[in-house]
Parts: structure tokens; sequence; C-alpha cells
């Protein structure tokens, strides 16, 4: 099941993005910034367990932007397709924000081909979305892959 992430939800998913952040794979987010985007989280949960096996976050950057962040599912679950109809979920929230375009950066380009996002120069992105970027242990040197989509 795909709900909207609550308050109890921020620790399972700091400990999922931290698991991924610790192999490089994903940048890890602190806790406290977790609880202020709180909103922006989508997760998919066991729903015999209650556990969240699966988040993705939508944070809107500017009227007609936004960006998908933070996807990542437990590694026990993974190619069950849960990062595919987590991603499918934000597109579609992002649809009903009337987003025209939406962009991601990631270790993973070929997972978001599969859902018609192109790769892109980052200095395309508005100079607004590099203020997360400033406070990143990889920056000025991102190795992340910088992709669009337009909805």
């Amino acid at each position: 099941m795909i709900r909207k992430a609550t308050i109890k939800d921020i620790k399972a998913i700091h400990e999922l993005l931290q698991e991924y952040g610790d192999k490089g794979e994903l940048l890890p987010r602190p806790l406290s910034v977790l609880y202020d985007h709180v909103r922006d989280f989508s997760v998919y949960v066991d729903d015999k367990k209650d556990r969240v096996l699966g988040c993705c976050a939508l944070q809107f950057c500017w009227e007609d932007l936004a960006e998908i962040r933070s996807l990542a599912v437990h590694p026990e679950y993974q190619r069950k397709k849960i990062g595919s109809k987590l991603t499918e979920t934000v597109l579609e929230e992002a649809k009903s924000f009337a987003i025209k375009e939406i962009f991601v950066l990631t270790y993973q380009p070929g997972f978001f081909e599969r859902f018609g996002f192109f790769e892109i120069d980052r200095s395309q992105l508005p100079l607004k979305i590099w203020a997360d970027c400033i406070t990143c242990v990889k920056f000025p040197d991102c190795d992340e892959t910088a992709m669009m989509k337009e909805l």
C-alpha cells in the first residue's frame, strides 16, 4: 500500500536512506530535514506489519517545476516494482499540482529512463535547487546524473 508519510514514518525513512547513503548509492538526509519535509514523502508500507518498505519524496521547486528525491526500497524487497509504483505515484501527484517539468538527480539513470526522463546538464536547473547542494558532502564534485521529464 502506498500512502503519504506521517511523523511516525520518519525514523524508518531515515534508516532506509542512511543504509543507501552509507553505500554511496544515495545522498543521505539528516533526520531534522526529514521531519521538515514529511509532507513531501510517500511510503510503500507492508499492510500486515505496518513496516515502511520504500519511500519517495516530491519536492516543489517552482510554480511549474518539481524534483523527485530520496527514492529508496528496502534491499530485501527490491525487484518487486515498489520503486516503480512509488515513482508513478509521485508523478501523478506532480500532475495533480499542474507541474510541467520534473527532474531528478540520480545514480540510477536507467531506472528513470523507463519513465521518460532524459539526461540534461545540471546547469539547466534553476539556481534555487543548488541551495541543498551546498551542504552536500560531494559539493562541488557532484557525480549524480541530472534528468528531466516533461509532464
